[in-house]
């Protein structure tokens, strides 16, 4: 008899139900079939069943945080079984020492952490059987056959159970090693908190807290811009100066001039250019470009996104969510015609039937076997299913993925790019732009993708044509500061290792799978960003915390902040899991790497500034966390006034509701608990610079108001009360 281990429940329950079973307590049993003639057992992991010891459990003096303990570096890694599926393990134990049970099936997902989990549970029983390795790709009955049909030796995927477990235990030393370091060196400079570094999170962190620099240090300059309309016979247009293809004007002054010189002049085409470009449809998803356009559209978080399409993948209607490949390989393109002949039938894609394309099979756009890893794209199942039948998030998300499928299947979609030059009195230049669409092509099935702006159609005019100024206006405008990102954003960003790129380069960079981080885990390093309270996220727009910045500013410039060496780092792993490169010689530099992070950290340690970032309010939860200090008394009932998290308040709110609260940051400025205190003390701040309304920046003194009860900026220059400004 077989036993079959899956990853998760669901998994497992999906696995057995194309056989007659009988279900028990965390199994489920198979009856005698074709496939299994004595019958099977179905058993399962929950997540990660097993986890790497705590470093006091190799040697107990690993458990005081303290720096002459560091490097802690194990001589040989130990798993353990997580407390809290502990019972999950006793059951999985007990049917693999079963005497009936003569082979094992490794049917976890199929990928490297699903690699891993399944052989430590095996591991850590004891038991040693025969196993093979169920690797599919999607859980449709059909697939879930020919899959046990065509069972992989375990020797074809045991170098993923190696990138693995060496991924894990690389990510422990310099997880353990520089969380300690920084956590001790902070605690010395008063923040108590723990500050958990990692090499995918931290560089992560340190791309936010990059641009998160760059906007604070922003300055808006104002520029302004001319434009004048044209009459060329009956024909309109509108064109925009320039002088060495630079628009911008510094002064509002020149810009009038300007203006005033073209006004009634006469005016010639002396240029028109137009080139027609051709955009084929979009490559078909991977999770990060899932992720990133579901958030563009939805604005669902990745992890929400991989949630989902793990729904999906767990009803058998999509492939494999955790894949890094834009391409198919011809057997999959062999369903294509079933899919699409079911899709063909539902009312929300009848309109886009039949198609241009009947087969894509030829183009290597799509269908490519050499770029194909451990998993194709995700692609819809011949498990059709009518959206409407879903969730409305499932939908959403199922509805994208069908729609690339189709779109891989129209012509390219084609525009002509029209560039007018007119001179006005053979003295100043203008520039005018258009864009006509010719052909929809793909456009037609991915309308919800498309965001630009509508076509800016030019009249049908010719090099030669003469005409005149009849209107010129001056506008305004402003620099604008590099914008947030938004959390698919982010993912794109972790996926080419922080590189800023052109459309043509990204997507080149998207199909290979060097990064920060893999497909399976770039949603998970986000949200452990924002527990870790490193970031916020407001509005789907990502802000770095002044808790983020204290431990970006720390590391600095160092190689654990470093996009590039994780990338490295990840492209090393890849080539364990290939076969290509030694675990052993990896471990060795990841040692080095450990105890380089310490040595940095405390040589620069004695240079940390942390000038601007509130400090004071990055403590400890639960054993770390401090009682709550006093600021001083309440300007309302004399109690105390607290840290409450993102305000200052009074500590006998919950026995007299009293109302007295001071925000952390106000018009953009944090206050610090230094001010707070002489403002309880003494009724007034010192002066504090660095509020902004608008692009305005400006200092100002919070003073209380008896009368009022309320907290009022007075301006140091005139010492008077700003009208109608309330903090």
């Amino acid at each position: 008899m077989k036993l079959i281990i899956a990853e998760k429940p669901d998994q497992g329950s999906t696995l057995a139900s194309q056989f007659k079973t009988k279900k028990q307590q965390g199994f489920i049993e198979i009856l005698p079939n074709e496939l299994f003639p004595d019958g099977a057992y179905v058993t399962w992991a929950v997540g990660h069943l097993c986890q790497l010891i705590n470093p006091e459990s190799y040697r107990p003096e690993w458990k005081k945080w303290s720096l002459d303990t560091l490097p802690m570096i194990p001589e040989k890694f130990q798993y353990e079984v997580s407390r809290s599926k502990a019972k999950q393990f006793q059951v999985v134990k007990t049917l693999l020492r079963k005497s009936e049970v003569t082979d094992i099936i490794h049917a976890g997902d199929a990928g490297r952490e699903g690699e891993l989990i399944v052989r430590n549970v095996i591991q850590l029983s004891g038991v040693k059987k025969p196993m093979q390795r169920l690797w599919i790709s999607s859980l449709t009955p059909k697939s879930i056959y020919e899959g046990f049909k065509n069972l992989l030796q375990e020797e074809e995927t045991r170098p993923l159970y190696h990138e693995a477990y060496t991924r894990a235990c690389a990510d422990w030393v310099v997880g353990m090693n520089a969380s300690r370091v920084f956590s001790i060196l902070l605690k010395k400079q008063g923040m108590s908190d723990v500050f958990s570094a990692g090499r995918v999170q931290t560089p992560t962190l340190a791309l936010i807290v990059k641009r998160e620099q760059e906007i604070d240090q922003f300055k808006s300059k104002p520029f302004w811009e001319v434009f004048a309309d044209f009459k060329m016979d009956s024909k309109k247009y509108q064109g925009k100066w320039q002088k060495d293809d630079e628009s911008r004007i510094d002064t509002k002054e020149m810009a009038e001039n300007i203006a005033a010189f073209c006004k009634g002049k006469e005016a010639e085409i002396t240029k028109m250019d137009t080139e027609r470009k051709e955009f084929q449809p979009p490559l078909l998803f991977n999770l990060s470009s899932l992720q990133a356009t579901v958030n563009k559209i939805y604005k669902y978080s990745p992890k929400m996104t991989l949630d989902i399409v793990q729904s999906l993948y767990q009803k058998g209607i999509v492939s494999y969510p955790r894949s890094d490949s834009n391409h198919v390989t011809p057997g999959e393109a062999e369903s294509f015609p079933e899919i699409l002949g079911k899709l063909s039938k539902m009312p929300e894609y009848e309109s886009l039937f039949p198609l241009p394309k009947e087969s894509i099979m030829n183009n290597k756009r799509f269908v490519n076997e050499k770029k194909v890893t451990d998993h194709y794209a995700i692609i819809p199942t011949e498990q059709v299913t009518n959206p409407s039948r879903l969730t409305n998030e499932e939908k959403n998300i199922y509805d994208l993925i069908v729609r690339r499928l189709i779109a891989a299947h129209y012509d390219s979609a084609i525009f002509d790019y029209t560039t007018i030059k007119t001179m006005v009195d053979k003295r100043a230049e203008f520039i005018s732009k258009g864009k006509q669409q010719i052909q929809d092509g793909w456009r037609k099935v991915i309308f919800q993708e498309d965001k630009e702006e509508k076509d800016i159609l030019l009249p049908n005019v010719s090099q030669g044509d003469q005409g005149e100024v009849v209107k010129v206006k001056v506008k305004e405008g402003k620099t604008q500061p590099p914008k947030r990102y938004t959390e698919g954003q982010l993912i794109t960003l972790m996926k080419t290792a922080g590189k800023h790129l052109d459309n043509e380069e990204l997507e080149k960079v998207l199909m290979k799978t060097e990064g920060l981080g893999t497909e399976a885990t770039r949603a998970g390093i986000i949200t452990m960003l924002k527990d870790r309270k490193y970031i916020d996220v407001k509005k789907n727009l990502v802000y770095a915390t002044d808790k983020g910045k204290v431990l970006i500013h720390a590391i600095g410039e160092k190689i654990l902040a470093s996009p590039e060496m994780t990338a490295k780092w990840e492209q090393r792993l890849r080539e364990i899991g290939e076969g290509k490169a030694s675990p052993g010689a990896f471990m060795e530099n990841v040692k080095k790497l450990s105890m380089k992070i310490i040595n940095d950290a405390v040589a620069s340690s004695n240079e940390w500034n942390f000038e601007g970032l509130d400090t004071e309010s990055i403590q400890g939860t639960s054993k770390n966390r401090r009682s709550p200090t006093s600021m001083g008394a309440c300007c309302i009932c004399g109690g105390k006034v607290i840290d409450k998290g993102k305000f200052y308040g009074c500590a006998s709110y919950a026995k007299t509701k009293c109302s007295f609260t001071i925000s952390k940051k106000i018009l953009s400025k944090n206050i610090t608990q230094a001010n707070i205190k002489k403002l309880l003390q003494t009724g007034e701040t010192d002066v504090i610079e660095g509020f902004k309304k608008g692009d305005k920046t400006f200092a100002a003194i919070l003073a209380w108001e008896e009368n009022s009860k309320k907290i009022n900026m007075k301006f140091p220059d005139r010492n008077t009360k700003a009208s109608g400004r309330q903090a």
